[in-house]
C-alpha cells in the first residue's frame, strides 16, 4: 500500500473516531436518562401535588398518606428510568407501615418540563425536600434513592440532616458503571454527569442503609458494597435479585429496611 493510501486510511479512521466520540459526548445524556412521560391517572389513594425548583420549573408528584401516621415521611428519588407510576407499589407498601410517601418525577420525566442533568436533578430533590419540610421536620424525613436516585439523595444528605438515608443499588460513581459496561470507551474522559456517590457518602451525618441485589446486572454488586463500606455500614443483600426485579424494587427486605430506618 502506498504512502498516500496509508494516509487516507489514517484520516478516515481518525475522522470516524472523532465523529463517534463527538456523538457520544453530545448525545450521552440520551444514554443515561430514560424518562417515561405518561403516568396515567392519579391513584385513588394518593393526592397530586406540585412544587417549584430554584431555577423556575414546576414539578409534579403524588403524595400517599396513611390512615394512622407515624409522623415520618419518605422521599423517593427514582432511578434513571420510568416515572413515579412505577413506584406506586413501593409507596403503598410503605404507607401500610404508617409512613407518608412522596413520589415525584425529575425534570423531563412524568410530564414535567425541562431536561435531566446532574445539576438539575440536585435542584429537583431539594424542591421535593422543601415541599415535605413544610409538613415534617427534617429529622422526620427518610431519603430513599434507587440506583441513580442514590446519588441524588446522597448529595442532598451532605447538606441536610434527616432521619435516615436508604440507598438501593448505589454505584460508586456513574463513570464506574459506564466503564463496567463499555470498557472499550473512554467513559471517564467523556462523561459530563458524574454523580460521585463514594466521594460524598462519608460526608453524610445521618444514618445510612444500603440495600443491593446479589445478581444486579446494571450496577455491579461490588460497587454497592463499596459504598456501604465507605459509609461504615453492613449492606443488606437481596439474594439472587437483579436490578429491576420486583423483590428488589418493593420486596419485603427493602420495605423492612426502610421501615427500620424510619424508626
Amino acid at each position: 500500500m502506498g504512502r498516500r493510501k496509508v494516509m487516507r486510511a489514517v484520516i478516515v479512521v481518525l475522522s470516524v473516531t472523532v465523529l463517534l466520540v463527538g456523538a457520544l459526548y453530545f448525545g450521552q445524556r440520551k444514554l443515561i436518562y430514560f424518562p417515561s412521560q405518561e403516568t396515567g391517572p392519579v391513584p385513588a389513594d394518593m393526592t397530586e401535588v406540585s412544587f417549584g425548583t430554584a431555577d423556575g420549573l414546576t414539578l409534579r408528584g403524588w403524595l400517599s398518606t396513611p390512615q394512622a401516621s407515624r409522623g415520618t415521611a419518605v422521599l423517593v428519588a427514582n432511578g434513571n428510568g420510568g416515572n413515579r407510576a412505577g413506584r406506586v407499589p413501593l409507596a403503598r407498601a410503605l404507607t401500610e407501615r404508617g409512613l407518608t410517601v412522596l413520589l415525584f418525577d425529575y425534570r423531563g420525566y412524568g410530564g414535567n418540563p425541562g431536561s435531566p442533568t446532574e445539576s438539575g436533578l440536585f435542584l429537583d430533590i431539594r424542591a421535593a425536600f422543601d415541599f415535605l419540610r413544610a409538613s415534617f421536620d427534617s429529622r422526620r424525613i427518610v431519603l430513599f434513592g434507587e440506583s441513580l436516585g442514590s446519588a441524588v439523595v446522597t448529595d442532598l444528605a451532605t447538606e441536610q440532616p434527616v432521619r435516615a438515608v436508604v440507598l438501593r443499588s448505589p454505584f460508586t460513581d456513574l463513570a464506574s458503571v459506564g466503564a463496567a459496561h463499555y470498557p472499550f470507551l473512554p467513559v471517564r474522559l467523556l462523561l459530563r454527569d458524574r454523580f460521585p456517590v463514594l466521594d460524598k457518602v462519608s460526608s453524610v451525618q445521618s444514618p445510612i442503609t444500603v440495600v443491593y441485589g446479589t445478581a444486579d446486572g446494571i450496577v455491579p454488586p461490588a460497587q454497592s458494597i463499596a459504598v456501604a463500606e465507605r459509609a461504615g455500614v453492613a449492606p443488606i443483600a437481596v439474594p439472587g435479585a437483579d436490578h429491576n426485579d420486583a423483590v428488589l424494587a418493593e420486596g419485603p427486605l427493602l420495605i423492612d429496611a426502610i421501615d427500620a430506618a424510619a424508626g
